[in-house]
């Protein structure tokens, strides 16, 4: 597995990981029969789209003005979710447990590079971004029990 040598490796898995996001999401939105979840799927593709978005402009632009410095390896893979079914067999109630998933694995993710980087500012980037994700992780536990609620 590769280790990060410094902030912009770290930045570059960030890009790639919310580029997968945003597939996700959108494969979801398109999947799904119930629409005011499509609607959710494809806003939460949306705002994984302004995230990758902002982290490229911090990588293009270098917004906090830092030398790159040195990370620890934080074993990338903890941070991984499988994904056993294909999106497009998923039951609406299991597409919203593996989003509401990969939300906590990136919540991990960014909480981990915010604690691992010894730059301020890149620190609390990380510790936004990881939020962020923790925000659309509730809002798919909510859905989830909002779902099963209605059905029994």
């Amino acid at each position: 597995m590769k280790e990060f040598e410094n902030i912009n490796d770290i930045l570059d898995f960030a890009i790639a990981r919310e580029q997968g996001a945003v597939d996700f999401y959108t494969r979801l939105a398109s999947d799904v029969t119930n629409t005011e979840m499509r609607d959710i799927f494809l806003q939460f593709a949306k705002e994984e789209m302004g995230h990758k978005a902002f982290l490229m402009k911090v990588k293009k632009e270098g917004a906090f003005d830092m030398e790159p410095s040195a990370v620890a390896n934080i074993k990338l893979s903890d941070y991984l979710v499988p994904e056993d079914k294909d999106t497009d067999k998923l039951t609406y109630p299991e597409a919203l447990v593996l989003a509401a998933r990969r939300e906590k694995s990136a919540y991990e993710l960014y909480l981990k590079l915010s604690q691992t980087t010894s730059d301020t500012n890149y620190s609390k980037l990380f510790s936004n971004l990881a939020q962020e994700e923790l925000k659309h992780k509730s809002r798919f536990e909510t859905e989830y029990d909002d779902y099963l609620s209605r059905e029994n």
